[in-house]
């Protein structure tokens, strides 16, 4: 995300702090180089104007040309007008005091609607939320049984509504099924069209009318740039969205929709779809991005991906078990599958600051490691359960048959093993200083407690 905007905020950033005196005409400089950052990027120009002129106000007020470091303060508030451009805060979804609250799910053919929809059900049910899903596509072929997969994949809840054709009518059955099945929120994925027309208007309108939604979000296309602020401003305009969320983020390198559709259409993105998984989709909260954006990372978010992906509990076994010396490769595996959990190296080096080593990250082949990560997988399944508790027996012999069953080369299982050894030292050596420190100050269960002895 936003990849080709960073660098250049970058740069420019870099020429002004070369400079120890801030003038009119170095602030007029900057401005340009940044006025020419955001319109490739594709924002939209009455945005990028506007942000500019303020930031040009607030740059040359004396107080900041009198700064000891005048290039930090331009910097601060460049990051807070764009703050402000995004929204300022994250918004949180609305609930209804009556059951079930009615999510309904609106947009384009093609912009990831029913996906999106799945991932937002997913995302809510982690919430302690118990969503249902239904499709009110009736013209798109098998976009009812595609919604019906997606929902089986992540184990909620789609009601099927056998031989009912109305769209209307699907919509007021499922509602009726999820109260009485005492579901809290059904998500409505609406039929969309290649353009927005009268029919799909009314179709909407409709539904929004006898149904009367707590949220109507609006599913748009980030890749698609100015197309998706130009549709997000017509169905604002003709049915009110609530709120945007924006997709393939993860494709769009430019980032100019995210930048200019809050400030077009005056609604606020509530999420973001980073990725293909279903688990990957994210609150949108303007100052994480923002930092992204000028490269000072969102270390922040990367600390909740861990936090929800890592079993605190298993954790803690994990530690027992390298203060007793009997950590395995069985253990080691789901060690590395707990990081993949956590998203894909790309997603993660892009929410580290770009400061100091961390400068030429975007240079590693992410591509390459998850690939290994792959083989790691594919080379341990292939043990039998004794070799993976006990890696000491694996003999030549065994390296060939293990390369053979995982499609590896025997140098691959040998590269595993140096690993598995080098990471359970290491593993070893932070859990007695570190680790041994901060469970002491954890009150443990007392079938744990001895992991602490």
């Amino acid at each position: 995300m936003f990849d080709s905007l960073q660098d250049k905020f970058q740069n420019v950033f870099k020429s002004l702090r070369l400079q120890t005196v801030l003038t009119e005409e170095s602030v007029d400089e900057t401005l340009r180089e940044v006025r020419l950052a955001l319109l490739e990027a594709d924002v939209n120009f009455k945005v990028a104007k506007e942000l500019l002129d303020r930031v040009r106000v607030k740059a040359l007020n004396e107080q900041v040309r009198s700064s000891l470091t005048p290039a930090q303060e331009i910097v601060r508030i460049v990051r807070d007008e764009l703050v402000e451009i995004l929204g300022r805060k994250e918004s949180l979804l609305t609930y209804s005091k009556d059951y079930p609250t009615i999510f309904l799910m609106v947009g384009l053919q093609g912009s990831g609607k029913t996906t999106t929809s799945g991932k937002l059900a997913l995302w809510l049910s982690r919430k302690k939320r118990r969503p249902m899903l239904v499709s009110t596509d009736v013209q798109r072929p098998a976009a009812r049984e595609q919604l019906a997969i997606i929902a089986k994949q992540i184990e909620v809840p789609c009601f099927a509504g056998e031989g009912i054709t109305s769209p209307i009518e699907l919509a007021l059955a499922a509602r009726k099924d999820a109260a009485d099945r005492g579901h809290d929120i059904l998500i409505i994925d609406t039929a969309g069209r290649l353009h927005i027309d009268e029919q799909l208007m009314q179709e909407v309108s409709e539904m929004q009318l006898k149904l009367r939604p707590s949220e109507v979000l609006l599913v748009a296309d980030a890749m698609i740039g100015q197309d998706a602020v130009r549709s997000a401003q017509e169905f604002h305009e003709r049915l009110g969205t609530s709120g945007i969320i924006l997709t393939k983020m993860d494709g769009d390198a430019r980032g100019g929709a995210a930048l200019s559709i809050h400030h077009i259409t005056g609604q606020p993105i509530k999420f973001i779809g980073t990725g293909e998984k279903y688990d990957a989709l994210e609150v949108f909260y303007p100052d994480r991005i923002v930092s992204r954006i000028l490269g000072m990372g969102d270390v922040l978010s990367l600390i909740e991906k861990a936090e929800a992906a890592i079993d605190q509990k298993a954790a803690l076994e994990v530690h027992h078990k390298l203060r007793t010396n009997t950590f395995t490769l069985a253990d080691f595996q789901d060690q590395l599958r707990q990081v993949r959990k956590i998203g894909s190296l790309d997603q993660m080096l892009g929410m580290l600051p770009k400061v100091g080593m961390l400068k030429n990250l975007k240079n590693v082949n992410a591509d390459a490691h998850e690939k290994e990560l792959v083989y790691l997988d594919a080379i341990i399944n292939s043990m039998t359960p004794q070799e993976r508790q006990n890696h000491e027996i694996i003999n030549g012999r065994r390296r060939k048959r293990i390369a053979r069953g995982s499609g590896t080369t025997v140098q691959q299982v040998n590269q595993l093993l140096k690993q598995y050894v080098q990471a359970r030292k290491m593993m070893r050596s932070m859990s007695q200083s570190f680790l041994g420190r901060q469970l002491g100050k954890l009150n443990l269960p007392s079938n744990l407690t001895q992991a602490k002895s």
